[in-house]
């Protein structure tokens, strides 16, 4: 009697009771306001930078219209052809470009072998240098500027690019982060690794550092864009235009003694961030696995 009752009884007269509710595959819903939060802070991020761009192809008396206007009226090319015929630009972006790549190059070599020992050597000590490094980012850089300064005096790299470099070739902050990285890591591969009679250094270049690629290019373009922004240590370093990085160069040629010409610090400042855009841009999926595996936020 039940079968013919069900046999006899269409799928769209089924009780409330017994119809299943369609369900989502793709999780819970957004929230709107989530939205609005997300497109404000877009705006709030995005809009300075345009308006940098757009406001670098003013003359220089538009620039300085109080209220600031969005468009130019005139449109002008006079603050990029002054920044590369004032400035010896190739030299000084030379010269950034060598302390930046090689300070970046620097920290993820380097902070990466010190991450693998802190988190799978042991050896005595281990967790006092873990304790020193954790301390050391709790330090402002102000505090060791004028030592890290007559240190360097006193070895003789004052006004020249090794002055720059190799102070910053290792930091604190990369330390850490390579070492939470590398805790992740299973310890099987380097048992494997020793059984198969490898040194501790090819163990590091072989599967060590391929498998930590995310967080190496997190910790590169960080790095590379502290050291290709870095103003004052270059400015107190260097003592000859020769060895200018660009924003020194930038900031002593575009503020003079009578008034700071902002059309040409605004060209000066898009040339400035295009390259960190670009390696951003080119890097930024290993950039979001990086940031995600360690946890950093």
């Amino acid at each position: 009697m039940t079968q013919t009752l069900q046999a006899a009884t269409p799928l769209g007269d089924e009780p409330a009771a017994v119809r299943r509710r369609p369900h989502s595959d793709h999780g819970p819903s957004t929230p709107p306001w989530l939205y609005a939060v997300m497109a404000i802070g877009l705006f709030v991020v995005v809009v300075p930078f345009l308006w940098m761009v757009i406001s670098s192809f003013k003359p220089e008396a538009e620039v300085r219209v109080v209220p600031p206007t969005w468009w130019p009226e005139t449109v002008t090319t006079d603050n990029y052809r002054q920044l590369f015929t004032r400035l010896d630009f190739p030299r000084y972006f030379l010269n950034s470009a060598i302390v930046a790549v090689t300070v970046a190059v620097g920290n993820m070599v380097f902070c990466s072998m010190l991450g693998y020992a802190l988190a799978k050597l042991d050896f005595p000590g281990k967790k006092l240098v873990f304790a020193v490094v954790l301390g050391t980012l709790m330090v402002p850089g102000v505090v060791t500027f004028v030592p890290l300064f007559v240190l360097t005096t006193n070895v003789g790299l004052t006004n020249t690019l090794p002055g720059m470099i190799l102070p910053f070739l290792a930091g604190p902050f990369g330390v850490f982060l390579m070492r939470q990285f590398v805790m992740s890591l299973p310890d099987e591969l380097i048992q494997a690794a020793r059984v198969d009679g490898a040194g501790e250094l090819r163990i590091f270049f072989s599967i060590i550092l391929p498998l930590c690629g995310p967080a190496v290019a997190t910790l590169g373009v960080l790095t590379f864009l502290t050291s290709w922004n870095n103003f004052l240590w270059p400015l107190v370093v260097a003592t000859s235009e020769d060895k200018y990085t660009l924003p020194v160069a930038l900031a002593l040629y575009a503020v003079g003694q009578n008034a700071t010409k902002y059309g040409l610090l605004l060209a000066g400042s898009v040339v400035v961030v295009l390259p960190v855009l670009a390696v951003f841009l080119m890097l930024q999926r290993q950039i979001m696995q990086g940031i995600a595996s360690t946890g950093i936020k």
